[in-house]
């Protein structure tokens, strides 16, 4: 039978790990605006790192996937709440019930003031665009045609 300073060394000891284990992982260079929705979205659900269905589909055909529990994305130093995109004729995603926004969009929502926002994706060289989302959110989104 260990004892409690045993146990409460192991206790710590794994604590002590967990950081070393979650760690955040950036899609700032994704969101250049020089990629596909596909090619962004698809590692991230590969990596179980978003979901695979999209937790809403705008009428625009805009795919909302929310982060998985547990996965710690970031864009621009802001933590991702969810990823949007589309690519048209693409398995991953669902079309809207309206005109489709582009042949391929994507982007990603962030807590985070949009003039921030904006001002770490300028100072990366991004030319994404802009949008506040809600009190506090922001999308940062890439769309070609």
């Amino acid at each position: 039978m260990k004892s409690y300073s045993q146990t409460i060394r192991i206790a710590l000891g794994a604590a002590a790990l967990l950081p070393a284990l979650s760690h955040a992982y950036a899609i700032d260079a994704q969101l250049d605006c020089k990629s596909t929705a596909h090619a962004v979205v698809a590692p991230l659900q590969r990596d179980h790192l978003i979901e695979t269905s999209p937790m809403r589909v705008e009428p625009n055909s805009v795919n909302v996937f929310r982060t998985t529990h547990g996965s710690e994305l970031t864009a621009f130093g802001f933590k991702v709440y969810a990823v949007v995109g589309y690519q048209k004729d693409d398995e991953i995603f669902r079309r809207g019930s309206g005109e489709p926004i582009a042949d391929s969009a994507y982007g990603a929502v962030v807590i985070g003031r949009s003039s921030a926002v904006e001002q770490k994706v300028r100072a990366a060289g991004s030319d994404a665009s802009i949008h506040t989302a809600a009190p506090f959110m922001t999308a940062i989104f890439c769309k070609q045609d």
